[in-house]
């Protein structure tokens, strides 16, 4: 049977500067630069588009919540508690900082996109993936194996890296967005930022929260692309008609449900960016001072808050609350 082809993380799980893709490996010099180009301002318009959906998400997950939440009903009809969606508590940010508020942190963003995209690309030239001849007979299921493997690890390896250069200003991002919480201006421009967490907190605070957003990265794209093989190579008969159609179905619905998995270590990243850092988002009533990201992890576990910010539509309140 085919094997899967390593999945790029969806965008809930690659960085707030995620890589976008990078040119196809042995195309002519002058075309690979352009196509190179082309993938680094589409992933820079994708990171613009999608910054006030990104933001929104940041301050679900640091836990504020300025609006009170309001009275519905759910599926079998009985009264809930639904705190505001996207759409309300975006229209909350134009309310306070008008139209231009809701791409705060989007300068470090693209920056970080741009760092993404090319640190991809350097290391895919640098570090070829060798072709593999096509596999499509359930008797070379070992070799489809093989090549799923050696596949995902350079795909681990480009993602690791981009993640790696990208991550200082994915933190700088976060730490402006998240200053709408206490109204502060610390975080005011790129070049500060830089300096003033160099001051405060020394090269290890371009790094807070990168071990959980690198294991996320890894245990996604082996789950998804492993889970993918398997079930295109043993549950997909290749006399089925509509056999290429169900891969490709197979692998986008695999992407969706491992992010989903792995979605608290995207979570505990983004808190670890921005606590203790001088912020009033980082620091009680919403959130201790974390001495790790283990720390974080169980204290959001305890909470119950694994999945904050995991949906930003059908929000309901984490307190019940009785109604007549």
């Amino acid at each position: 049977m085919a094997a899967a082809p390593p999945l790029l993380p969806p965008p809930g799980r690659a960085p707030p500067g995620g890589g976008a893709a990078e040119a196809p490996a042995g195309a002519a010099p002058g075309r690979a630069e352009g196509a190179e180009g082309l993938f680094v301002v589409l992933g820079a318009g994708l990171a613009a588009a999608s910054h006030p959906l990104l933001y929104v998400k940041l301050l679900v997950q640091v836990g504020h919540e300025p609006l009170p939440p309001t009275v519905g009903r759910n599926v079998l009809g009985r009264k809930v508690l639904y705190l505001p969606g996207f759409f309300t508590y975006a229209r909350h940010i134009v309310e306070v900082d008008g139209k231009r508020g809701l791409f705060r942190g989007l300068t470090p963003r693209l920056i970080s996109s741009t760092l993404s995209t090319i640190t991809r690309g350097s290391v895919k030239k640098a570090f070829p993936l060798e072709d593999m001849e096509h596999v499509s007979n359930r008797d070379d299921v070992k070799t489809s194996l093989r090549k799923v493997v050696k596949e995902t690890s350079h795909e681990m390896m480009m993602q690791c890296m981009s993640r790696v250069v990208s991550h200082p200003l994915h933190v700088i991002s976060m730490r402006c967005m998240v200053q709408f919480v206490g109204r502060e201006v610390k975080y005011s421009g790129v070049f500060s930022a830089i300096g003033r967490i160099f001051k405060e907190e020394g090269i290890l605070g371009f790094f807070v929260g990168l071990v959980p957003h690198v294991l996320g990265d890894v245990i996604f794209l082996w789950c998804c692309n492993l889970l993918a093989h398997f079930i295109n190579t043993y549950a997909v008969d290749d006399n089925f008609s509509q056999a290429s159609v169900i891969r490709s179905y197979t692998k986008f619905v695999m992407g969706i449900a491992v992010s989903m998995l792995t979605y608290p270590f995207l979570l505990v990243g983004d808190l670890m960016a921005v606590n203790n850092c001088g912020l009033r988002a980082g620091l009680p009533p919403y959130a201790p001072a974390f001495t790790s990201w283990i720390h974080c992890w169980r204290y959001l576990s305890a909470q119950g808050q694994l999945f904050r910010g995991s949906s930003l539509l059908f929000r309901r309140a984490p307190i019940p609350a009785a109604f007549d």
